[in-house]
């Protein structure tokens, strides 16, 4: 009889990377349930999703750069317009009919404050939509004066405390409205170069609620273009006794026209440091604690695409409640990226394949302008009929074991819509290699697991496999591989198929005679 030791199969359950997308930590020091990539897979509570996909919505074949989406909610005529060309444009049921034209500019900052929609760019005047005295709704200019104000230069506007403020274009002061709730008439000017200490412009203001509601704690925040942040209390700044002086703080310097996105109270800056709550600047100054960003877990993603695209347009953040995320839209060159959290876990993804230029709620839906037009995004499972990439690298894992491994099978437990084919391989002990994606023809079921050689140097793309319609579908996959530390790749390319990937059970060998 043999004394040869025979090396017995394990069997392993992966979680699938539902802690998302790390890109602050090395390999070696990642959670298992974290992921490497993260492309177009969103990481939910208990899976990961690939995301739905988008479709054609207004101005298709019009062949114009939509720049600015405007969203106006009013119970007897909610509207969207678009902004491109010198035009703005009705969409509101992807038609093109155009209601002001003749403009300079195509990038506007809007409220809706008293039943009108108040608009304006730093090139023309600004604009109000509301509806008349005779009940009709209109597109006028706002009828502003002030003394020395150059109405076009007024580029930035906000609400707070019941006054109307708009930023001057190219300084470091703000005008305000003479009276609460005026939308029109006269207005005053307040100059802070008198108090910014590190120069620039003045680049946003925003109301910021400290007690989740409208109420005497809510504040006035300034922000310059060098990231010196001045918040004011009170409610009338012509009022030297009201209007106070609470704090003036620094951070690292604001990124993009609209850098500032406003959530659940607090306000949310885009930075060069990342996507920071305001609320943790004040933390900073009462404590001396450090600043922890929302994105601090991709922070060495977001730190690369603000060096290399700061001064790009495109930057912006929204909220997308029907979501339950949040998207961050990033410029990289000529192409775009968003950087998307899961509001309740924390949890982060990449979405790509989508050049938005700009992004908007409308009656809980979320639209993007692009190049050539206006698309309706969360949207059947293609972006407008082309496939969705989807990549994830799990993190490093040692399976509960610290010795050297062999890999010899998968089983990624996963549901879907229709059948898939899937690319999923093994990568070891931080060989974070990449292959080629597989893809998905008709719907077919691809060739069967155990009639190719997979995983190897000689055949590196992979498998291909389907699973059942709306059945969590369990199978085990061929794989070889060895290695201490293992990640697991799951790549598709489809075209109609809404798949969550639950699990991957892992059958491999440890021990001596591996090698």
């Amino acid at each position: 009889m043999s004394d040869r030791k025979i090396n017995r199969a394990q069997n392993y359950i992966l979680p699938s990377p539902i802690g998302g997308l790390n890109r602050r930590d090395n390999f070696d020091a990642m959670a298992v349930d974290d992921a490497i990539v993260m492309d177009n897979y969103y990481p939910s509570e208990t899976s990961v999703c690939l995301r739905n996909g988008y479709r054609s919505y207004a101005l298709e074949n019009a062949d114009l750069s939509v720049e600015t989406l405007i969203n106006f909610c009013n119970p007897e005529n909610s509207r969207l317009f678009a902004a491109t060309d010198g035009k703005i444009i009705d969409v509101t049921s992807g038609g093109d009919s155009v209601v002001v034209q003749n403009l300079h500019g195509n990038v506007w900052s809007y409220v809706q404050f008293r039943g009108r929609l108040l608009l304006a760019n730093g090139e023309d005047n600004p604009l109000s939509y509301y509806k008349n005295a005779l009940g009709d709704w209109v597109w006028q200019q706002t009828s502003l004066s002030g003394d020395n104000l150059v109405a076009s230069s007024l580029c930035k506007i906000a609400v707070s405390k019941q006054r109307v403020f708009y930023v001057e274009k190219n300084s470091l002061s703000y005008w305000y409205s003479d009276g609460v709730g005026e939308v029109e008439g006269t207005l005053n000017k307040v100059d802070l170069s008198f108090f910014a200490t590190r120069g620039g412009y003045l680049t946003a203001i925003a109301s910021w609620t400290l007690d989740g509601g409208q109420g005497l704690d809510d504040l006035t925040v300034f922000i310059t273009s060098e990231g010196e942040v001045f918040v004011y209390s009170g409610n009338n700044p012509s009022d030297a006794d009201d209007w106070k002086l609470k704090g003036r703080y620094f951070i690292s310097r604001p990124v993009g026209d609209n850098c500032v996105v406003q959530y659940q109270g607090d306000i949310v800056l885009i930075c060069e440091e990342g996507y920071v709550p305001l609320s943790s600047v004040l933390k900073i100054a009462d404590t001396g604690a450090s600043s922890v960003a929302y994105s601090d877990k991709i922070r060495g993603l977001v730190l690369s695409r603000v060096k290399n695209g700061k001064n790009l347009a495109g930057w912006q953040g929204i909220i997308y409640p029907r979501g339950g995320y949040a998207i961050f839209n990033v410029p990289c060159g000529k192409q775009f990226e968003q950087h998307v959290i899961n509001m309740s876990s924390g949890a982060w993804c990449r979405f790509v394949g989508i050049n938005a230029l700009c992004w908007c709620l409308f009656e809980g839906r979320l639209y993007f302008g692009a190049e050539k037009g206006v698309y309706l995004f969360d949207e059947g499972n293609s972006d407008n009929g082309a496939a969705i990439l989807g990549c994830v690298h799990q993190a490093y894992g040692d399976l509960g074991a610290s010795n050297l491994k062999k890999i010899l099978m998968l089983n990624p437990r996963t549901k879907s819509t229709s059948p898939f084919l899937l690319n999923i391989y093994t990568n070891t002990d931080f060989n974070d290699e990449e292959k080629e994606y597989v893809e998905n023809v008709g719907g077919g079921l691809g060739s069967k697991w155990n009639l190719s050689k997979w995983s190897c140097l000689s055949n590196p793309v992979g498998t291909k496999w389907g699973t059942l319609k709306h059945r969590i579908q369990s199978q085990w996959i061929g794989n070889i591989a060895t290695g201490f530390k293992v990640s697991v790749v799951f790549k598709t390319k489809t075209n109609g198929n809404a798949i969550e990937w639950y699990n991957t059970g892992i059958r491999f060998e440890q021990g001596g005679g591996v090698v």
